[in-house]
């Protein structure tokens, strides 16, 4: 056997491969077919690149196409979902997505008349023979030496594949058609079948191309034999991770005129297995999955019946779209722990409570409204005591000069105390945020709450400074006070009164009477405290409400500033993963119909044979 190679021997104007394929500038004696039986599309020996005239005809054929349903809306998702995603996740996450949007566009603007069937599988399984066998002549190589197969040749049942053959880097040189008039020609209208160099050769070329080549085609053909049908290369690296492919997979098992009696049912069962094994679903009873069945392209065993189903398969022209749904689902696979949270995810009204509460304690908020509530009693007392209580407080504060400049301050934070404490209640509400996201999704809610945090303990500190300025200019004093300060004064003057009677008595100016002034001075001196408690008591409730009302401004005015600078970075980082979230389910969640794919093709196929 001979390997095809990519030397071209160049002799006055044209070129000869040796084997394959003869070009040259005339037509052949016979005007119909080459050497090796294969044909042109003008009927003439030339084999030619295709896509000069990509018509059958004067019809042109119909360029690319347009995903519909379900689809459209997952590349949809896929494209927004990469956009918002971004910012916040390094590319090489993003690559094989950006990779199967990448592809879909590519397709997409291709023939959607075509379906592009690669025929893979190891050294002398015989893809070759059944590649030839399905083409109905001899075009690709095969014999004893290998590789047998060295470069991919593509055979085209009909015009206009010349871009997806373009797109697999497929050379004019090794692009056939099928005998004209060949047996399947039909059905296999716009088919193009590539056969792969050996999956596991020896030259690294060839297996690079094999896997550059099958993540390119709309399906595959694995041909398998009895000798190497659970080689571990073939499952491990290809039919394993591709298990999510199986409703455009074909497995073939090939040389069944090999085994004798039962033996092929034996190793077809043992073959079933070994997909299950893989995570490949096989398709049984009209259900979706990978075809699975035996041949013998050397005697023609099944072969007839592998090409209906591959007839059927490409006439349904859906093979793109679900080769692309296929790696839609890959790649969301691949993507699912970066955007699937583990349980409830967000910040509930209670972490948001909790956080004001840790910034108003940050900012004193309860110490304000404490010493609000004991300036407001000690100005209460000041206005509501008795003159002579008032006298003695300014005797107090003559004799001890200093004494008058100290008063009960609000206890104030230290600075670095405080600093911490803001630190620590914005690290606690993005460790409540960030909890049950994904690692992503949780860093770029801590790193905005810091953002955010920048600053936050001096615009508090602003906030009670001009909240302390504002409560000073505040009246301390409630309607009620001036009748108060009347009865005090009142008090006071029954006691001068009652004091000036019984000492005019005393000196004779009036009669002697001594119980009517001492009478008067006694209800001066009792009812000026009476008048002083009744004053204190009647102030713990307005002084109550005016510290809580103090702490309700701070608090408020914390929560406020907490939330433009923490919470509300904090809840856009949120809704951000909520709506990439939201696009995920998209990408992950189309369901396709349980009647497509090659199985319930081979269903078809078998009932309509039958």
């Amino acid at each position: 056997m001979t390997a095809i190679t990519d030397d071209e021997n160049e002799t006055g104007g044209r070129w000869d491969d040796g084997l394959i394929a003869r070009r040259v500038g005339q037509r052949n004696e016979d005007g119909t077919r080459n050497e090796d039986g294969t044909r042109n599309e003008d009927g003439t020996g030339e084999v030619g690149a295709e896509g000069e005239g990509d018509h059958i005809g004067d019809e042109q054929l119909p360029v690319g196409g347009t995903y519909g349903g379900p689809l459209r809306d997952r590349l949809s998702a896929l494209r927004e979902l990469l956009g918002l995603s971004q910012t916040r996740l390094d590319g090489k996450t993003l690559a094989e997505a950006g990779r199967v949007l990448d592809e879909a566009a590519a397709r997409q603007r291709l023939s959607s008349r075509h379906t592009v069937v690669a025929i893979a599988g190891a050294t002398g399984s015989g893809k070759s023979t059944l590649f030839n066998a399905l083409a109905g002549v001899r075009i690709a190589e095969t014999g004893l030496r290998r590789p047998t197969t060295s470069a991919p040749i593509a055979c085209t049942w009909s015009e206009g594949a010349a871009g997806l053959l373009d797109r697999l880097a497929i050379p004019g040189r090794l692009r056939r058609k099928p005998l004209a008039g060949g047996d399947g020609d039909d059905q296999l209208q716009g088919l193009v079948l590539v056969d792969l160099p050996d999956h596991d050769s020896a030259v690294v070329r060839h297996r690079e191309q094999v896997d550059r080549i099958l993540a390119l085609v709309d399906a595959v053909i694995w041909v398998v034999d009895p000798e190497k049908y659970a080689d571990a290369a073939l499952h491990e690296r290809y039919l394993r991770p591709l298990a999510g492919h199986a409703e455009i997979t074909f497995v073939v098992l090939n040389q069944i005129d090999r085994l004798p009696g039962e033996a092929a049912d034996q190793v077809l069962d043992d073959l079933r297995r070994l997909l299950d094994e893989d995570g490949m679903a096989v398709g049984e009873h009209g259900e979706p999955g990978a075809t699975v069945l035996a041949v013998s392209a050397l005697t023609g065993e099944g072969v007839g019946e592998l090409r209906e189903m591959v007839g059927a398969f490409v006439q349904e022209r859906s093979a793109a779209a679900r080769r692309l749904s296929a790696d839609v689902d890959a790649a969301a696979a691949k993507l699912r722990p970066v955007y699937v949270a583990d349980g409830r995810t967000g910040l509930d009204e209670r972490a948001r409570e909790d956080f004001s509460a840790r910034l108003a304690e940050a900012i004193g908020a309860t110490a304000a409204g404490e010493a609000a509530e004991r300036e407001w009693r000690r100005n209460a007392g000041r206005a509501c005591g008795t003159p002579w209580l008032r006298l003695w407080r300014w005797y107090e504060r003559k004799r001890m000069p200093g004494a008058a400049a100290v008063e009960p301050e609000v206890p104030v934070e230290e600075e670095p105390t405080a600093r911490q404490r803001v630190e620590q209640a914005v690290r606690t509400v993005a460790d409540e945020a960030a909890r049950g996201l994904p690692a992503p999704w949780g860093q770029a809610v801590r790193e905005a709450a810091v953002r955010g945090a920048q600053g936050l303990p001096e615009a508090l500190d602003e906030l009670a400074a001009r909240e302390a300025a504002e409560s000073k200019g505040r009246p301390l004093r409630p309607a009620w006070w001036p009748a108060a300060v009347l009865a005090q004064a009142s008090m006071t003057l029954l006691q001068i009164f009652g004091g000036l009677w019984l000492v005019g008595q005393i000196v004779g100016v009036l009669e002697p009477g001594l119980i009517p002034p001492v009478l008067v001075m006694l209800a001066g001196i009792v009812g000026g405290p009476l008048v002083e408690w009744a004053c204190a008591a009647a102030t713990k409730g307005p002084a109550r409400r005016y510290g809580q009302d103090a702490r309700r401004r701070l608090q408020e005015a914390a929560a406020g500033c907490g939330r433009a600078k923490v919470l509300d970075p904090v809840s856009a980082e949120l809704m951000r993963y909520r709506e990439v979230r939201e696009q995920y389910a998209t990408v992950s969640g189309s369901a396709r119909p349980a009647s497509s794919g090659p199985g319930a093709l081979r269903g078809r196929v078998r009932s309509r044979i039958g």
